[in-house]
């Protein structure tokens, strides 16, 4: 297939596959210093405070794109630095990073097989409410909540997690559940709320924002294993780009998963001409999603 004749030939471009860590660190730096800012004014109950909860719940909610980009360790050049913002990361939008890497793996190993991929262990919305409470981002807060919990008690069954895994999985959890033990401790005996309003709170108003971005990756394309028209790249503002880490450019990273985020628009402009999905701006997928919904056309399927 031209496609994969494509990629083949790309995977020898190496210099679009060299990692560095300036680019990471000077992205998490404003990421995170982002997040500490809004939580400061939060905290100093400026005017706008409760618009700004929205806003950090946003760039919280959007570290799932920095754990993502840690996951396959190409954020920096060094590992143990992946895996530390990965965890890090993880804690604060309560995915064990982990399980994540075994959960995500999977799913660039089958990418929308439907009787393999992990992602499609949840069935895309098919109707109006399903999409509602997909955006609402109940489902996956309860999902979430029950890997956390059953990887605590080792219980994990999940086919993507080796045996190699399982003890690491186990402990992993069961350090998340103790630091937010921890945190709530402190909240608790220093007679302090204010961890509601700057993490967990805005979480929850954040997760509709990464809902609606996440379901444009893969939402209505193709069940088939050419990873340029099984994935959706979105053309977006340069502000989206910068909060997600480039993970708008999503077939290119399915094409290759070794190309690091910084380096995605360059490789953009190589597989722009073999790109079998592109859409215009996420709030055009999301119109074109609903009008097949709701003219009754299946919406998960291309």
């Amino acid at each position: 297939m031209r496609a994969e004749h494509t990629v083949q030939r790309l995977r020898v471009r190496k210099r679009e596959r060299r990692l560095a860590n300036r680019p990471g660190i000077i992205r998490l730096t404003l990421h995170l210093g982002t997040i500490v800012g809004l939580g400061w004014l939060i905290t100093e109950r400026v005017p706008v405070w409760p618009v700004l909860m929205i806003a950090q719940g946003v760039a919280i909610i959007f570290l799932f794109t920095v754990l993502h980009e840690t996951a396959h360790r190409t954020a920096f050049k060094d590992r143990w630095a992946n895996d530390a913002v990965a965890r890090l990361c993880g804690i604060l939008v309560v995915l064990p990073a982990d399980w994540f890497r075994c959960f995500h793996f999977a799913h660039h190993r089958f990418t929308q097989d439907p009787e393999h991929d992990p992602e499609l262990s949840t069935v895309k919305p098919q109707n109006l409410g399903q999409y509602l409470a997909h955006l609402s981002g109940l489902p996956v807060w309860w999902r979430q909540m029950k890997t956390l919990v059953r990887n605590a008690l080792g219980q994990n069954t999940d086919n993507f997690v080796g045996k190699s895994d399982k003890a690491k999985v186990r402990w992993e959890a069961r350090m998340m559940i103790f630091a937010y033990g921890l945190a709530a401790t402190v909240s608790v005996t220093s007679g302090s709320l204010e961890i509601l309003f700057v993490w967990l709170i805005p979480i929850l108003l954040g997760q509709p924002f990464l809902r609606l971005f996440l379901l444009a990756e893969h939402g209505g394309c193709a069940y088939e294993r050419d990873m340029l028209a099984n994935s959706r790249t979105t053309l977006t503002t340069a502000a989206i780009r910068w909060l997600t880490w480039n993970m708008s450019y999503h077939a290119e990273h399915h094409a290759l998963p070794s190309v690091p985020f910084f380096r995605l628009p360059a490789f953009h402009q190589i597989t722009r001409p073999h790109l079998g999905v592109v859409e215009d701006g996420c709030f055009r997928f999301h119109a074109e999603y609903l009008g097949r919904m709701i003219g009754s056309r299946h919406p998960s399927a291309g």
